[in-house]
């Protein structure tokens, strides 16, 4: 048949093909071979790919359009597993990293090169007084105790810490009333706002329990209020540091913030049979008026799930440790706290127990309550009043704080002159209640008002240390810095 006849009216192939019954064709090489040398049909093809777009070309470029598909096609795979080994193999490399290699040196050099330089950006720099230790103080007292706490409160303020004061229930309400007005009315501590007040007040017996929860509940106030301290300080009103704020926060800054300061010992003594076994019940833990402690006639034995530790009831805790025992996520603190509530003087024993008896905490412990304290021989239930006379062997001790001393004693009026500066080095002032509460304050590098008065507050991580850091940097040396640090732990 003419090769017109075939090609005539627009497909008569398609109707007189075998292989098609009849159907329109849907494309596929079978239909539309590139060998083929006759002119197409004006009917699109609807598939096929490639193939069957090659068709509607000459045999030439239709070869080369079928081989630069297969080629887009390889070329498409080949990005896709390269990318994808690249991303899989460096998370750190970014795909805009991994692109540049298959695109031109210029731009992906200029891609790459801007992201390392985002990738390497060194981190912000910390805000200005960030490696200042911080503390958090409880200040407690009881009747009679209003005016001397105050006075201690002064003596050991700093706008950088937080305060805790408490006057137990045995204090009159009017005192305790007295001691929140006077922080209210205060117009440093209003405009720091670092000093709070315990107004329900606990009943406090220093030879039951209910001392060790007093401490503990000043450790929740202030881990409600802030994390952003490193040590927790419990100090009575009959307490007096030695040294400044600035001399204190200066060394304490130098030092691991995990070390916590327990005075410690596992020799029991004569405490085993007056302290360990006796069992005693605290009135103070459910009555209103304060009582002291009664025995009952049974004894116990010495425990052998924990051992037991005594020491001093003043310490400096970490905030790690005091989070640990107020939270208690391990069961220990809880445990401990039971099985104290009926010893002697729990407070020496308390926290003692409950670091040593944590693997934990044992290498943090350093064996010193930082106090200078001065016993009898043999020593009675509290220590000797400290005196002018004692003033060189205080120096001596390096220790930041010193108990105990008699209401006004003339050795804390010795201490404000020679050790705290003047407490204010007479700042003069226009007679009112303001400048006589500025000129109770310790000079510090803080106080930025007329002639460095304390009226004024600058940048609490200014920090000015004098002759008392000297005393405390070489104690630390002894307790901290030394071999006895590692060798006196929970032993």
């Amino acid at each position: 048949m003419p090769a017109s006849s075939m090609h005539g009216g627009g497909g008569s192939e398609q109707q007189h093909s075998p292989t098609t019954s009849g159907m329109t064709p849907r494309g596929g090489s079978d239909h539309y071979s590139p060998l083929a040398t006759s002119t197409p049909t004006k009917q699109s093809p609807r598939g096929g790919g490639v193939a069957a777009w090659s068709s509607l070309l000459p045999s030439g470029a239709a070869a080369a359009l079928e081989s630069r598909g297969a080629l887009a096609a390889a070329f498409s795979v080949f990005l896709f597993l390269a990318v994808t080994l690249t991303v899989t193999t460096s998370s750190s490399l970014s795909v805009a990293a991994s692109l540049s290699a298959f695109f031109p040196s210029s731009r992906g050099a200029g891609f790459v090169e801007a992201h390392a330089q985002q990738q390497q950006q060194a981190p912000p720099s910390p805000p200005p007084g960030a490696g200042v230790a911080r503390l958090a103080y409880l200040v407690s007292g009881s009747k009679g105790d209003l005016d001397r706490l105050w006075r201690t409160l002064h003596a050991l303020y700093h706008p950088r810490n937080l305060y805790v004061v408490h006057l137990d229930r045995e204090a009159p309400v009017a005192e305790r009333l007295e001691l929140a007005a006077r922080v209210a009315n205060s117009s440093m501590f209003r405009r720091v706002g670092n000093v709070e007040v315990i107004r329900r007040a606990n009943m406090v017996t220093y030879r039951g329990p209910t001392m060790v929860s007093n401490t503990l509940h000043a450790c929740a106030i202030l881990l409600r209020r802030s994390r952003d301290w490193d040590w927790f300080i419990n100090l009575s009103a009959s307490d007096y540091p030695l040294m400044t704020q600035d001399d204190i926060l200066h060394v304490f800054s130098l030092i691991p913030r995990n070390v916590n300061f327990i005075e410690h010992t596992g020799y029991l003594g004569w405490k085993e049979g007056q302290r360990a076994r006796p069992v005693i019940v605290d009135p103070g833990l459910y009555m209103a008026q304060k009582q002291d402690i009664f025995y009952v006639a049974q004894r116990r034995e010495l425990p052998t799930a924990f051992k037991l530790f005594t020491g001093s009831a003043w310490v400096g805790l970490s905030r790690d440790f005091a989070e640990f025992i107020v939270w208690g996520w391990d069961n220990l603190p809880r445990t401990l706290l039971m099985y104290y509530a009926n010893f002697v003087s729990s407070p020496e024993g308390y926290f003692q127990t409950v670091l040593c008896n944590a693997p934990r905490f044992v290498p943090t412990a350093a064996n010193h309550d930082l106090h200078h304290i001065q016993w009898d021989t043999p020593p009675r239930q509290h220590p000797r009043a400290l005196t002018l006379a004692d003033r060189p062997a205080m120096d001596r001790s390096g220790a930041p704080f010193a108990r105990k001393f008699a209401r006004d004693d003339p050795a804390l009026d010795a201490i404000d002159a020679d050790l705290l500066g003047g407490r204010g080095g007479g700042h003069g002032g226009n007679g009112t209640a303001d400048d006589a509460d500025a000129d109770m304050f310790v000079r510090g590098g803080w106080c930025v008002g007329a002639g460095g008065g304390c009226d004024e507050v600058g940048d609490d991580w200014v920090l000015r240390p004098g002759p008392g850091a000297a005393r405390l940097d070489r104690l630390m040396d002894r307790i901290v810095r030394s071999e006895a640090f590692a060798n006196s732990q929970c032993k």
